[in-house]
């Protein structure tokens, strides 16, 4: 399949796909709004198959790529999914243990796209852990429609339940240094922000993409100096920032934020046509250096 980016769609298809992508409209309303768009003659499941994940664009580093070390763990929820699992990735040489990062999925299952990013940071020297909320029912069912269907029906204190323990998992390993930093894109950038909320003590270093924002009158018990990004277009997310910013001045939490001129909901996720190169590799970049600086 060719392509494409962002550009060659109407802005006002791309926001549809992120009602869409989100559960909030179904796909038969989807259809209906885009093809009072879209030229006459247009079919509109063309329009949605191109807008939806190619997952053989994503992979910047291999599964078996020769700096890197990776396996899947399984760990305790008690109060969440039970036994969940994930993929736990590693440098292959260098110290005995890492500084280690929580690597949080948006709204659809641990897909190939997620645990590429976890496979990045090993290959930066972190210890990641990118565990699937989606173990209970089976793990990721092998594409975005079905995985984002199985994951709304899971209960979402299960599911932070889930993350939480799999912070405290990563900070007790064998291989961590204790320090454990967390990222996350989409539903995972709110999931971010709610770690840094209830677990202080375990989060060090938190860094939301495009993710909701937690309570205002929780940002006071957050610790973790913040690392938050945000794309210009995206309406949906962007109208809860000055909120969150003047709650996190006023608690004289330390965070530093972007908002990526020109970039969609998404941007960091290289298998779609939201996907923006630059900004994507400008956020990553700061990541890194974010995660290096607070975990070392």
């Amino acid at each position: 399949m060719e392509r494409k980016s962002a550009t060659d769609f109407d802005q006002r298809v791309l926001d549809l796909y992120d009602d869409f992508a989100h559960g909030r409209i179904a796909r038969r309303e989807f259809a209906q709004r885009v093809s009072a768009i879209v030229a006459a003659g247009v079919a509109v499941e063309a329009v949605l198959s191109s807008l939806m994940p190619n997952y053989a664009w994503a992979q910047q580093v291999a599964k078996d790529d020769s700096r890197i070390r990776t396996e899947t763990l399984a760990y305790d929820s008690p109060q969440g999914g039970g036994s969940i699992r994930g993929l736990l990735a590693r440098p292959r040489e260098g110290a005995e243990r890492f500084p280690a990062v929580l690597v949080i999925h948006e709204n659809r299952g641990l897909n190939p796209y997620i645990e590429d990013v976890a496979r990045r940071l090993a290959v930066a020297g972190f210890l990641a852990f990118a565990p699937d909320a989606l173990t209970p029912l089976g793990g990721y069912p092998g594409n975005d429609d079905d995985g984002r269907q199985l994951q709304s029906q899971r209960k979402e204190a299960e599911m932070i339940e889930d993350f939480m323990a799999a912070a405290r998992t990563l900070q007790k390993h064998p291989l961590s240094t204790g320090k454990v930093g967390a990222v996350g894109f989409c539903f995972g950038g709110g999931m971010v922000n709610e770690l840094a909320v209830r677990i202080p003590d375990v989060v060090s270093a938190a860094v939301p993409f495009y993710g909701r924002q937690p309570k205002v009158e929780d940002v006071p018990k957050i610790k973790a100096p913040l690392l938050i990004h945000y794309a210009e277009l995206d309406q949906r997310i962007n109208q809860g920032w000055p909120d969150f910013e003047a709650a996190l001045k006023a608690a004289n939490v330390k965070y530093e934020a972007f908002i990526y001129a020109g970039a969609n909901h998404g941007f960091h996720n290289d298998t779609t046509p939201r996907y923006d190169e630059a900004a994507a590799m400008l956020a990553w970049d700061r990541t890194i250096e974010f995660f290096e600086k607070n975990l070392s």
